[in-house]
């Protein structure tokens, strides 16, 4: 089983607005995020995704396609499929930098035709979480 990242979908305003920046790196074939440090566990990544925090919930995921370092400055590249998927949003409280998610801790994946829609807002779930009713 493959280990996974969550992230805040900084400056993001909703998951149409993270979904259009992802596909606007579609001709290039992946989007890149900069880190500061390359994961200890980068290996135990491979197949694992990207799981973005928008609003203190989970609300969807990219895979990873691998990490790169960045020539100038030592820093690396964490670098992404440029697509959004949506899961299933659960709550996750926000952090800063990346945290590592255990794949049966991960969301599943909305399935076709199911819509986002269907579950719960991610404000309204935060909100529960914060009363301690999820």
């Amino acid at each position: 089983m493959p280990l996974h990242m969550t992230k805040i979908a900084f400056s993001a305003t909703s998951p149409a607005d993270l979904r259009e920046w992802l596909e606007s790196h579609a001709d290039l074939g992946e989007a890149r995020l900069t880190t500061r440090y390359l994961p200890t566990r980068h290996e135990e990544m491979a197949g694992g995704s990207l799981y973005w925090i928008l609003e203190h919930a989970l609300i969807g995921r990219s895979p990873i396609l691998g990490f790169e370092q960045r020539q100038e400055d030592g820093r690396w590249h964490i670098r992404l499929a440029p697509q959004l998927v949506a899961v299933e949003t659960k709550p996750k409280r926000a952090h800063q930098g990346w945290r590592y998610l255990k794949d049966e801790d991960a969301p599943r994946d909305l399935a076709a035709g199911e819509d986002a829609g269907d579950i719960m807002p991610p404000r309204l779930a935060h909100e529960l979480m914060r009363l301690g009713l999820v």
